[in-house]
């Protein structure tokens, strides 16, 4: 053992195999192992960092020792072969670095600069100029991206697919103008917190993306039931959405969802306190694939959403109901019965529904493949009804609040203080 791995190149191993397999066995490593290997012999040095072992990186492990010098030399080590690189949170990656990166690694395809705060418009200039082969590229977080990098993306990646500027809040309307005429194929879009962004933007992206798939609006206070029925009427292939935060828009939002995008599989709209049973009745008849649903706060809904949801959803797998006080064990009943029951539900968010009792969790004992259930501040809930449930359903976590315990009698001449606990049992 030892004659087939010292520490020189005339080895057994480097002798019974030849170059191609030994390559092909180094590009299964990851990167710290890559690097060890390197360390082993000249022969090995030359194998680990071979640039077809080195397609994929991703730094994020090493984010707070990454410099740009690292990533210039990573980029000419790598060159063409580099297809993704993730350097997510690398605080100390600049322009500078992003620049020599475009001009070596010219067919990057999925590059994730998620927080990398000192990065301006001139990197997006960098890789539109370089690196047209580029399909998805996170920039969330990198709060100097302006307008002017979305305008360099059109240019110059007309194959962009999916985007994320979450947080980039220096983006308006013009940006998504310009970006949308450029990359028609986008399929995902992340503009979480772009708090700049009005109805006119949604049009845009309407007008020019058809493929669009997923779309991520949450905290875009400015939108609107026009801007979002623009979305629905032109991005029929649409499967999730996030509106969370959107206080603004209405039942007029599910109605132009279960009339235009069938395929809706994630619905996010907590906080959105104007939609109501009318809009979700819509929604259910006419969107069976649903899969996850967000009504956190949606206050208005009652048990009769339940109800839909119970009978044209079979699919559904995730749902929160959390601040929603007018849901009761009768709509829980309905759900525990309905279509998505058996084998499908794996998590129910219940947190601050004060209607809600032990019945309820009778009624979720035939839910099979529940996995965890939130019941904070149900005031009705006991800790008998979360153990019946547990002899159902032995795997599930239960996260809930219960009422103070009474004290007992003081001993000694002090009193015992009991407050309300947590528990996940």
């Amino acid at each position: 053992i030892q004659a087939m791995f010292s520490n020189n190149d005339e080895a057994v191993i480097n002798k019974k195999l030849p170059k191609e397999l030994l390559l092909r066995i180094f590009s299964f490593l990851d990167v710290v192992t890559l690097c060890r290997c390197a360390q082993v012999s000249r022969a090995w040095n030359v194998l680990a960092l071979d640039g077809s072992n080195w397609q994929r990186i991703d730094l994020f492990d090493f984010q707070r020792d990454i410099e740009g010098r690292v990533v210039e030399n990573i980029s000419k080590r790598c060159g063409g072969f580099l297809r993704k690189l993730s350097l997510r949170g690398c605080l100390g990656v600049g322009d500078n670095a992003l620049r020599t990166f475009a001009q070596n690694c010219r067919n990057i395809e999925v590059l994730n600069l998620n927080g990398c705060t000192k990065i301006t418009d001139a990197t997006c200039t960098s890789l539109s100029k370089f690196c047209s082969k580029l399909r998805h590229l996170d920039l969330a977080s990198c709060t100097s991206i302006t307008n002017l990098s979305l305008k360099a993306l059109s240019e110059g990646c007309p194959l962009l697919e999916q985007l994320n500027i979450s947080w980039c809040d220096q983006v308006t309307k013009d940006g998504i103008q310009a970006l949308v005429r450029g990359c028609g194929g986008l399929k995902a879009l992340f503009l979480k917190g772009c708090t700049q962004l009005e109805d006119e933007a949604l049009k845009y992206i309407g007008a020019h993306c058809p493929e669009l798939v997923t779309l991520n609006l949450q905290t875009c206070l400015q939108i609107t039931d026009d801007g979002l029925i623009t979305i629905c009427r032109g991005c029929h292939k649409l499967q999730s959405l996030c509106a969370s935060g959107c206080s603004n828009i209405t039942d007029a939002i599910l109605n132009a969802l279960g009339q235009n995008c069938p395929r809706l599989r994630i619905l996010e709209v907590a906080r959105c306190s104007q939609l109501t049973d009318v809009g979700f009745t819509t929604l259910a008849r006419n969107c069976h694939e649903l899969e996850k649903m967000d009504l956190e706060e949606c206050v208005q809904i009652t048990d009769s959403t339940l109800i839909q949801l119970s009978i044209h959803c079979p699919r559904l797998q995730v749902l929160s109901l959390s601040h929603c006080e007018l849901i009761t064990d009768d709509g829980i009943r309905h759900l525990g019965n309905g279509a998505c029951a058996h084998d499908r539900l794996e998590v129910i968010e219940l947190d601050n529904c004060p209607l809600i009792t032990d019945a309820s969790l009778e009624h979720l004992k035939s839910c099979h493949s529940l996995e965890r259930i939130e019941l904070y501040d149900c005031q009705q809930i006991t800790r008998a009804g979360i153990k019946r449930l547990r002899t159902h359903l032995p795997n599930i976590r239960v996260h809930a609040y219960f009422a103070p315990v009474t004290p007992p009698p003081s001993v000694g001449g002090s009193r015992q203080r009991f407050c309300r606990c947590c528990i996940i049992l």
